[in-house]
């Protein structure tokens, strides 16, 4: 599946304006699968998105029935009556890849392997995943697990052939969790040996509470510099936009609509009109109702940030 106005290798091959002189990345939402995985698309339709991410099973549970020839065609066709649009699947939190425990270990390789391959099927290039807990065990040991499994993972699961990317997510810093450090990102992307599918994907309320100050023109200035140095810009290929309930580097991941946190609106400024995330997907995770109202009313605030 492709779509026209998107690189995967970040460059803004077609720029898209929303006036003189402006860029404009793919903005749009996570939205729920409900009665059906194409059903998604309806619903990021409703709400005017550019760019989607879902689940693409019952991220609560282990275990997720298998696709049928009718699920995959629904989705494939919706997807292209839409236009195409990019497309991301976040795994199951389910899913540890820094477990030290065996038992947890091996079970969230299958799953992530099982997650990597629905995607396959269903023509998904980004798989967007926390790198996991280590749970006590340390940093170092912790980030062995993750560079470990998912190497393991992309064998076992066929995408070697495949374009499909897994996206290691920034996080908070929340207890044990990995990757609020620029640092162990980095680390993660060098040790794999099949660099060419992994990537990052940035959630701005996580960088918020990790430390990484948004709130103003030279913070974030001084964030994607030491995220240049650290990871690359070139390597980040997916966007979670929210806004941050708690201050920087609380470490506490609680999401708030955009404009209504401790980032504000400036941080979102200076993402939307940074050329090297022109046209770059970026999708919401904030909270809303069935009648999606808190996503358009997201998505109109961003968009007259670049007005």
């Amino acid at each position: 599946m492709a779509w026209n106005t998107w690189s995967s290798n970040g460059r803004c091959d077609d720029e898209r304006t929303s006036s003189p002189g402006s860029v404009m990345p793919l903005l749009g939402a996570h939205q729920s699968i409900a009665g059906g995985l194409h059903l998604a698309f309806d619903r990021i339709n409703q709400v005017g998105g550019e760019a989607l991410q879902i689940f693409t099973a019952n991220q609560r549970q282990w275990r997720a029935p298998q696709l049928g020839a009718e699920d995959i065609r629904l989705f494939t066709e919706k997807w292209r009556q839409s236009g195409g649009m990019p497309v991301a699947a976040h795994a199951s939190y389910l899913i540890n890849l820094a477990a030290s425990e065996q038992e947890k270990a091996v079970k969230s390789v299958a799953a992530f392997v099982e997650e990597l391959q629905r995607c396959l099927r269903l023509g998904i290039a980004f798989v967007v995943i926390h790198p996991g807990s280590h749970g006590g065990a340390g940093i170092e040991a912790g980030l062995d697990e993750v560079a470990r499994n998912l190497d393991l993972a992309l064998e076992r699961s066929g995408a070697l052939d495949s374009n499909l990317k897994i996206l290691l997510e920034t996080t908070a810093g929340q207890g044990t969790s990995l990757g609020s450090r620029f640092e162990e990102l980095g680390w993660l992307l060098g040790q794999s040996r099949y660099p060419e599918h992994i990537g990052v994907c940035v959630d701005t309320c996580h960088i918020f509470a990790a430390g990484y100050d948004l709130g103003s023109a030279a913070g974030y200035g001084q964030t994607f510099t030491q995220l240049e140095q650290h990871i690359g810009c070139d390597r980040v290929h997916f966007f979670h936009l929210n806004d941050s309930k708690k201050g920087c580097g609380s470490r506490v991941d609680r999401h708030e609509h955009i404009g209504a946190g401790q980032i504000g609106l400036e941080g979102f400024r200076c993402l939307l009109t940074d050329p090297r995330f022109c046209n770059h997907p970026m999708t919401l995770e904030t909270d809303k109702g069935d009648d999606l109202a808190e996503d358009v009313e997201n998505l109109q605030r961003l968009r007259s940030l670049v007005t």
